[in-house]
């Protein structure tokens, strides 16, 4: 079966922090006729500090969608092969070894993807399949293991890269000025992460059962409006209260597989805020404590939209991992309103890639 490996993280160096967030609302929305409750909101987040690709200066400036992307295709192609590289050998394979790349981003664009870069600079074949997935944000680091998952499964033998890179820095509006913008200023960060699904051996979890879930009549709840000036990031208020739809058809899938999504050993959660995870631990029935890894992605990054999981993943791995064959589930969720569900148990399989 197919073993999702341990994940490489990487974060920018430019550091912001809770405080200087609230700092910077009460200067640059001094007017504001709601500030009090987006500082509020802002606070609830429990976001201590985030990282992003420029110093603070830079990011509150708008050159224009065309300079931005620039910075998004050159900040890539700066930091993307570093992870790269280590998830390789976390995984213990090569380059040559991959046989498909899924690239996840919801923060820039580039035609042809930043896949055909990898493989014309970074020793991947040039048969490599090439899977870029731009639109499901922040599910699309779950999409990205299911779509590796599937393809390992129809190829037994092969082995899938993933690679997030999301820049949420690059996607600030400063004539943005509804409450939820506001929230998300001071919610997103920066990041990129990659990870390996090895089709046979390697240590992490293997993949066992996958499915997708979207609410239904959500789809503009959250979404990008594109205008000259680029993405314009748009969520709805309702956003938060999702987990009550989306815990059945978690449960739902778990209970497919033989399995209690209440009694699992570990749970790889999107922190896409502190409400998510505090009402999902509500509707599953679990303790606040089994999503520890999720809230400290939250805490220390702020939510690095596709690259959550890989990063609560991560995390699971410094713990030193979990016990034999113990069961765990993996989760993003994003626009649609849409989850991407994994099923798998923890393994150590010293067979070679």
């Amino acid at each position: 079966m197919a073993t999702l490996c341990r994940p490489a993280v990487s974060v920018p160096e430019h550091v912001i922090t809770m405080e200087e967030t609230l700092d910077l609302a009460r200067s640059v929305h001094a007017d504001h006729p709601q500030l009090d409750l987006a500082l509020r909101l802002i606070r609830n987040t429990g976001v201590e500090t985030r990282r992003i690709v420029q110093p603070i200066e830079e990011t509150l400036k708008h050159p224009g969608f065309e300079q931005r992307n620039a910075v998004y295709e050159a900040e890539s192609k700066a930091r993307v092969p570093a992870v790269v590289r280590r998830a390789l050998e976390d995984a213990q394979v090569r380059a040559s070894d991959i046989d498909m790349i899924i690239y996840v981003s919801c923060t820039g664009f580039m035609m042809p993807s930043l896949t055909a870069w990898m493989i014309n600079t970074m020793g991947f074949r040039t048969d490599t399949r090439q899977v870029p997935i731009a639109q499901l944000g922040c599910a699309g680091g779950g999409a990205a293991v299911n779509r590796a998952h599937d393809f390992c499964t129809a190829y037994p033998t092969a082995n899938a890269l993933i690679v997030a890179c999301e820049f949420c820095s690059l996607c600030y509006q400063p004539t943005d000025l509804e409450v939820g913008n506001l929230l998300s200023n001071g919610l997103f960060g920066d990041g990129v992460a990659s990870a390996v699904v090895r089709g046979r051996g390697g240590t992490g979890i293997e993949l066992q059962r996958n499915g997708s879930y979207i609410v239904p009549n959500t789809e503009d709840w959250i979404a990008y409006a594109i205008k000259a000036t680029g993405f314009h990031f748009q969520l709805d208020r309702r956003v938060p209260g999702t987990m009550e739809p989306l815990a059945p058809a978690l449960r739902q899938l778990a209970k497919a597989h033989g399995w209690d999504a209440a009694a699992l050993d570990f749970y790889i959660i999107h922190a896409g805020g502190p409400r998510i995870l505090d009402d999902l631990s509500k509707y599953l029935g679990v303790a606040p404590g089994a999503f520890r890894f999720s809230r400290a992605t939250l805490t220390e990054y702020g939510n690095i939209a596709s690259a959550v999981v890989l990063d609560a993943l991560r995390r699971l791995f410094d713990e030193n991992g979990t016990s034999h064959a113990a069961r765990g589930m993996l989760a993003g969720f994003g626009p649609g309103i849409t989850a991407e569900i994994s099923l798998g148990a923890w393994s150590s399989d010293p067979r070679p890639a």
